[in-house]
Formats: structure tokens, C-alpha cells, sequence
């Protein structure tokens, strides 16, 4: 059976209607998750149950977080004005800058997923860009991929170097929202630092154990989940990357540029159903309330999308073999350049 990019998009297509109100209460559920962690931290009495509420504040950042993320496809609700204020809101908690992420996800990420020199989202290094690389930049990508950095990845690749204030370099294209939306999370952040802060004092609490459960490690967990996230929606030793614009275009007619991985039970509801993403890039109209069902749908038909368990091996996997790429034999290497993959000239490439 022959399967289009296009005819798979009609079987999913049933699913990109919004509904105002499932929209409306995850939404509240997710404000009120994050409101309740945070309130927990302050009143809180061992520090223990502090650090408890402080990572229940990080999923709850994420979980927002995915609603913005929905809100900017202008999938979340059926009116774009409340996708686009809402999606500001829920965005605040991660310091995302909506007019930013909107910029770099929709625009580079989703136009050229897995296209080198387009999507910079987890784009690996050749072997000729590690050897040429300062030697502290081959220590940080070694820190990027080792599994326990995906956290600084995010923070530092993403968030810091797109997002927040970026450079012409990274942004060349300049909105006034760009700015705007930079003060504004910027504002928020220091708002929250300094409502801590005058909270420790003003209830004889400590401040850096303030800071540290109520910003710190919520952030921190925040930035490990996103890494972390979108990190195994495009890295796998079966997943093609690019760096010919035409070899990549004349191979863009499935969904094997992205993997669903797939957690016991019902446990992706966690995240919002993020790791649904073959169907999400399918189609970015879906919104997450119903991603499962598109999803399942996607699953029934040849679409060469990889679904892979979540599993310790499998984890190991990937992070062992996905250090650095050829693009000339489509092959995943280790960082002296030793091959661990298959071949993967003749597969094809993620679907936009």
C-alpha cells in the first residue's frame, strides 16, 4: 500500500477540531497544578516537602508549557486571539518568549525538521565539525549528549541563545513582539525571584531555600524535560538527518523523521501527550486532547513513523549511538567517528 504525506494528513485530519472546553479546563488545571506547587513551597514546613513541591512546579511548567506550545499552532482553542494571549500566559512560567518560539518552532522547526542548517533543534554534528571545534565546545556537546545534559542543552542552545534576547546572528529577522515579549518574561522572571526573596524574609524562611525549591529547581527540572523531550522525538539510531536541501526534498513523503515513544499505561498524559509527535508533525492543527486518538490512527497505516517503547536499554541505546552523524552515508557515529547505526541512505526523511 502506497501512503502519501498528503493522505496521511486526510485520515488524521478528523482531529484538528478544537474544543473550547477541554481547552478551558486543562488549562485551569494546569494553572491551578502550578499555583498549588508554588503556594506548597511557601508553606511548606521541612525542606523536603519544599523540594517535593519544587519538582511538581517543574512538571507543571511543562505541562503549561505544551498548552503554549498547542496555543502557537493555534491548535488549542478555536479562536486565534485566545490562542494567542493564552498561549503568552501559560508560556510565562518557562520564561518562553511567545513571538520567539513561535518564530523558531513553527517557522524553522516544523518547515525543515531534520534539514542541518535549517532546524537547529538537536541537529548533530558531523565528525569534521567535531575534530574543527574549540576544544571547549566539543567538551559541552560530550555534556549535551551524555544524557545527564540535556537540561544544559535547553537552557543554553534554546532558551538562552533563541530566546531570551537572542542575537542578530541567531534571530536575523526582528518583530517589535520579539522584544516585547522578552521584557516581558524577563519582568516575570525577576518579579518571581523578588516575591520569593521578600517572602523568606518577611516569614523568617530561608531565601536560598526559597529560591532554590520555588526557581531554581523548578527551572531546572523544566529545562531537563524540555532537552530531554525533543531530544528522543529526533534522535534515534533509525531517524535520517540532512545537510542537502535536495536530497531532503525529494525524499519528504512519510513520517519517519520523528519517533513516538510510548510509556506504560496512560503515563504520556504526564506531558501532556508531547510524545505523540508523528502525528503532531503530521498535522500541528491536532490539539493535544487529541493527539492519542490521531495517533492510533497513524499506527494502523504504513507511515514509517518509529514508535519505541520507553525502556532503561533503549535509552542507553540512543544516547550511546547518537553522538555525531556522516550525511554522506546517513550513519550515526560515536565521537571518534566509529559508526553505530545501520546505513540509512536510502530511508526517508521526517515529514513537515
Amino acid at each position: 500500500m502506497t501512503v502519501t504525506r498528503n493522505s496521511l494528513r486526510r485520515a488524521v485530519r478528523p482531529f484538528r477540531e478544537s474544543s473550547d472546553l477541554k481547552a478551558v479546563l486543562i488549562c485551569l488545571f494546569d494553572i491551578g497544578l502550578f499555583c498549588f506547587a508554588l503556594a506548597a513551597v511557601v508553606l511548606a514546613s521541612g525542606l523536603v516537602l519544599k523540594l517535593l513541591a519544587g519538582l511538581l512546579m517543574g512538571l507543571a511548567i511543562a505541562r503549561l508549557f505544551v498548552i503554549g506550545h498547542d496555543a502557537c499552532h493555534q491548535a488549542f482553542f478555536s479562536n486565534r486571539t485566545a490562542n494567542r494571549w493564552i498561549g503568552r500566559l501559560v508560556f510565562l512560567p518557562s520564561l518562553t518568549p511567545y513571538s520567539l518560539w513561535e518564530a523558531g518552532h513553527n517557522v524553522s522547526h516544523h518547515v525543515y525538521t531534520n534539514l542541518k542548517g535549517h532546524d537547529f533543534v538537536w541537529a548533530p554534528m558531523s565528525k569534521t565539525e567535531y575534530d574543527a571545534a574549540t576544544p571547549a565546545r566539543r567538551r559541552l556537546e560530550r555534556i549535551y549528549r551524555s544524557g545527564f545534559g540535556f537540561w544544559a542543552y535547553y537552557g543554553i542552545e534554546i532558551w538562552w541563545r533563541k530566546m531570551l534576547f537572542p542575537s542578530l546572528d541567531e534571530v536575523p529577522v526582528r518583530r517589535p513582539a520579539h522584544f516585547y515579549d522578552g521584557l516581558l518574561v524577563t519582568v516575570v522572571g525577576v518579579i518571581w525571584v523578588a516575591a520569593l526573596t521578600m517572602i523568606g524574609l518577611s516569614s523568617g524562611q530561608s531565601v536560598p531555600v526559597l529560591l532554590l525549591c520555588g526557581f531554581l529547581l523548578p527551572f531546572f527540572i523544566w529545562n531537563l524535560l524540555m532537552g530531554a523531550v525533543i531530544f528522543f522525538h529526533h534522535t534515534n539510531p533509525d531517524i535520517v538527518w540532512y545537510d542537502d536541501v535536495d536530497a531532503w526534498e525529494a525524499s519528504r513523503n512519510s513520517a519517519s523523521g520523528t519517533v513516538r515513544l510510548t510509556f506504560p499505561g496512560r503515563l504520556g498524559r504526564l506531558v501532556n501527550n508531547i510524545m505523540e509527535h508523528p502525528a503532531h508533525h503530521l498535522d500541528v492543527r491536532i490539539p493535544l486532547y487529541q493527539l492519542e486518538q490521531a495517533q492510533q490512527v497513524l499506527a494502523e497505516l504504513p507511515s514509517g513513523a518509529l514508535t519505541q517503547p520507553l525502556t532503561w536499554g533503549f535509552l542507553r541505546n540512543c544516547i550511546h549511538s547518537c553522538k555525531l552523524y556522516d550525511y554522506t552515508t546517513q550513519t550515526w557515529l560515536d565521537f571518534d567517528g566509529v559508526s553505530t547505526s545501520t546505513c540509512l541512505k536510502d530511508a526517508t526523511p521526517a515529514l513537515n
